[in-house]
């Protein structure tokens, strides 16, 4: 019964369309990994100190001269943990996010936003770390996932600030509210510890709120991953009484407000209090991704 339940739940969670279980597996994999060549050296049985070299050559150092080396870095810092607690704080947030980002956006976007924020807070922390005023405080080098967590958090607040969120020992709690205290607590952290870091940090909030503006006015910036077809457009005549678009035209699909009431209604009397209108809203701003399908 229970390895049936495992293999069901695997099947679930890797059988979606969601590229998060991916990432996750990918981030614990790597932390098992390292912690697993640091025993090795303590029991002597290998003799290279591997869970020190992983570290420096996967993380994103702060001189250009050791980026050009290894120029991985620019991806693998982000999938890399060294503490348990950061690693499965940051596995859950993500997890928990894309349940929300994934009810009314799609892969598509959930990747640009994660793939493009982890380049850019990458640039910007390497940037700031050469200049001067920021060399002699002697930061170390970037590794953590936060960046672009931070980046999904921005936009899912930003997309829908009134949702709420069940909190242990403060009932609900609306996302904007956690998000606000969450990026104040880790700001402060990196300004305490790696300020190029802090710096980055703030750029890639301010991206995955960037994104979501620019989504709601009717640009979508992730469209250059669609893959663009080549040869000559045919025309397609249609014959009949009415034309009918292939897709609503975007001030058709339910606005901000709309949703935002909707949601608060679920959050108060549950998904079944909806009528029929409401849920037929709630729907086509899903599967549309409220702006763009």
């Amino acid at each position: 019964m229970g390895e049936n339940s495992f293999k069901s739940f695997i099947r679930t969670t890797f059988g979606s369309d969601s590229p998060i279980p991916y990432i996750i597996s990918g981030q614990v994999a790597l932390f098992v990994l390292i912690y697993v060549f640091d025993l090795l050296f303590e029991l002597k049985i290998i003799e290279i100190p591997l869970f020190a070299l992983t570290i420096e050559k996967l993380s994103l150092p702060t001189s250009f001269q050791a980026f050009i080396q290894q120029p991985w870095s620019l991806v693998t810092y982000n999938f890399l943990y060294t503490g348990l607690f950061n690693i499965a704080f940051d596995c859950l947030w993500l997890y928990w996010l894309g349940i929300i980002f994934f009810n009314f956006l799609n892969k598509r976007q959930f990747l640009f936003i994660y793939i493009i924020s982890g380049i850019i807070s990458a640039l910007i922390f390497l940037i700031f770390s050469n200049l001067a005023v920021f060399q002699k405080a002697q930061n170390p080098d970037l590794y953590t996932g936060s960046c672009t967590l931070a980046a999904v958090l921005a936009a899912t607040a930003t997309l829908v600030p009134k949702y709420e969120l069940r909190l242990l020992l403060f009932g609900n709690v609306k996302l904007k509210t956690i998000a606000i205290i969450y990026f104040a607590i880790q700001f402060l952290f990196f300004i305490l510890t790696n300020r190029p870091a802090a710096i980055a940090y703030f750029c890639s909030v301010l991206f995955g709120m960037g994104y979501i503006y620019a989504l709601q006015s009717g640009m979508d910036w992730s469209k250059i991953f669609t893959k663009r077809k080549k040869g000559p457009v045919k025309m397609k005549v249609v014959v009949g009484r009415g034309a009918h678009p292939s897709q609503p035209h975007r001030y058709d699909l339910p606005n901000q407000d709309q949703i935002d009431q909707i949601l608060d209604k679920i959050s108060l009397s549950g998904y079944d209090s909806l009528n029929s209108h409401e849920k037929e809203v709630l729907f086509k701003a899903s599967n549309n991704n409220k702006i763009d399908g």
